[in-house]
């Protein structure tokens, strides 16, 4: 299996739609027997004030599972990647309330973030995806 950046970004969006821990420690074990690396964080809140949060989780969470090193370098790239997934759902997300889950995979120099949020305002819910990719 040859593994590139669409590869590494389709593992982030797996694993950025699960739905309950058993299934992420399943997808993580997976990942890890194909040598990609991975970490994910749950989040919720208002759109605005949760976006910082929703960076800092994807950071740190990389971190402790082993994804990146605490490099300046490592640490900017899942940041960057973040926070462009997170740009990619703004109009969508603002002025509501979102949750959902970040994921961050790496293969070698590759690092892709997804998030997938549900966008709830009142009764009404929607969903979305967004993606983004560096390289360290």
């Amino acid at each position: 299996m040859v593994i590139g950046s669409r590869e590494v970004a389709a593992a982030a969006i797996r694993l950025a739609v699960t739905s309950s821990m058993e299934e992420e420690d399943e997808l993580k074990k997976y990942f890890a027997q194909h040598g990609l690396k991975v970490a994910a964080a749950n989040f919720g809140g208002e759109f605005i004030p949760s976006i910082n949060k929703i960076i800092e989780r994807a950071v740190v969470a990389a971190k402790r599972e082993g994804v990146i090193s605490s490099a300046h370098a490592d640490e900017g790239a899942v940041a960057g990647a973040a926070r462009e997934a997170i740009s990619q759902l703004t109009n969508k997300a603002i002025g509501s309330n979102v949750g959902g889950k970040i994921a961050i995979s790496r293969f070698n120099d590759h690092v892709s973030v997804a998030v997938f949020f549900e966008i709830s305002l009142l009764n009404l819910n929607e969903v979305a995806v967004g993606m983004g990719h560096r390289v360290i």
